[in-house]
């Protein structure tokens, strides 16, 4: 079973230490972004440094691909995207490129209206949320990235058909992507019954024509 390294995107990290905890506005990073963009520039420099020498560790150890997770990216417009969270995964992937050939993912979270610049970011994989037709989302990413996703986590509390459903509808949309490795849109819930998980996983290698 290939091992996935992982590490959150500098932004996403700093929304975390910027405003003690989780937040529905992030009205402090956004501050510190627009009112002081000087300390925020140090501060995501400090992370990103942190997080290349981390992911660097990971693919040192042994890891196969490496994941880098911008849970809060979609908070952000788009052109704030382009200049405050961006270059800093850009700087993350051209160093890591720089030392070895380990596949690099890149999932910008409720990142619909951000695909055009999240393909910039030099990542092999773009992980898709729930929220976008995978369809339309690899016609926009293009022939030279490949996708992974996107099934609604919560739709794995459907009955057995019709998740089965989802899940053919899932690797039919998904059949003219570069590559695709067929997953949950984000994170699955804590309370989701493991049995659930599983009807999900055989039906992705029964259909897609994979034995394992």
């Amino acid at each position: 079973m290939p091992l996935i390294g992982f590490a959150g995107a500098p932004f996403t990290c700093a929304t975390y230490l910027i405003e003690g905890g989780s937040s529905k506005f992030f009205f402090e990073t956004k501050k510190m972004m627009f009112a002081d963009p000087e300390l925020y520039s140090s501060l995501l420099d400090k992370i990103t440094e942190c997080t290349i020498l981390y992911l660097k560790a990971q693919a040192a150890a042994g890891a196969q691909a490496l994941q880098i997770f911008d849970s809060w990216a979609g908070v952000l417009a788009p052109d704030d995207f382009e200049r405050y969270a961006l270059p800093y995964v850009k700087r993350i992937i051209a160093e890591l490129k720089e030392v070895t050939d380990v596949p690099i993912i890149y999932f910008a979270n409720n990142g619909a209206t951000l695909l055009d610049l999240s393909k910039t970011s030099g990542a092999d994989v773009l992980g898709l949320d729930w929220r976008m037709n995978i369809a339309k989302a690899i016609e926009q990413i293009g022939p030279d990235i490949a996708v992974q996703g996107n099934l609604d986590p919560s739709a794995l509390l459907l009955p057995e058909n019709e998740l089965r459903d989802r899940v053919a509808k899932l690797l039919a949309g998904a059949s003219k992507a570069h590559g695709h490795i067929c997953n949950l849109g984000h994170g699955i819930h804590q309370f989701t019954p493991p049995k659930q998980a599983k009807i999900f996983i055989d039906a992705v290698h029964e259909l897609s024509g994979k034995n394992s």
